[in-house]
């Protein structure tokens, strides 16, 4: 299996990995954290969709995609943290004003996981930011310590998925999912120079 990471433009690709399998279905097609709560609430039926339909015509895209030859098998969502809801989020914390990138979805398509798929979405994100000049990105695991972290609860990655990709612990959050804690993992993108 060669897996390959692209931006995320690709709105019918997006839908497959985020959209629900009824249009006027309300799920939450990435879009919890990338907008204000009171428009998330705010958005029914197919509107949701309409949104990422625009979002992925932007540029920067909404977050990449992984393929499988053809085949998508893997989201992951990566954008500036001050245009999502991180940006005002009280119980994670902002380390630093740096114009940092957020990812908060890792998605794996059934018959795809436990496949390293996740950590090639987690490059990829990185890349992106990396490519759109980031000095920085983090993202919001669960510190599970090894133990089984419910698969409707895995959307946010684990600290062990983020410490393999290069990040480290930036800080602890008052933010807990599926009973355990969430952490601030960083990864620094600026390269510096050998003088």
């Amino acid at each position: 299996m060669a897996i390959e990471v692209r931006p995320g433009t690709l709105f019918e690709d997006v839908k497959t990995l985020v959209g629900p399998k009824r249009p006027d279905a309300n799920v939450c097609w990435c879009l919890s954290y990338r907008i204000p709560s009171k428009q998330n609430l705010a958005l029914r039926g197919t509107a949701r969709g309409d949104l990422m339909k625009e979002l992925v015509a932007q540029d920067p895209p909404p977050g990449v995609l992984a393929y499988d030859g053809d085949e998508v098998v893997g989201w992951a969502a990566v954008h500036p943290r001050a245009d999502t809801s991180f940006a005002r989020n009280r119980r994670i914390p902002h380390v630093d004003d740096l114009d940092v990138w957020s990812v908060w979805c890792i998605r794996v398509r059934p018959g795809y996981r436990g496949k390293g798929i996740s950590h090639h979405l987690l490059k990829g994100a990185v890349e992106l930011a990396r490519g759109y000049g980031a000095p920085a990105i983090e993202g919001y695991p669960v510190d599970n310590g090894g133990s089984k972290v419910d698969l409707t609860m895995a959307y946010v990655g684990t600290r062990k998925l983020f410490e393999k990709a290069g990040f480290v612990k930036a800080a602890d959050t008052d933010s807990v999912l599926n009973g355990f804690p969430r952490v601030l993992m960083r990864r620094n993108l600026r390269r510096f120079r050998a003088y």
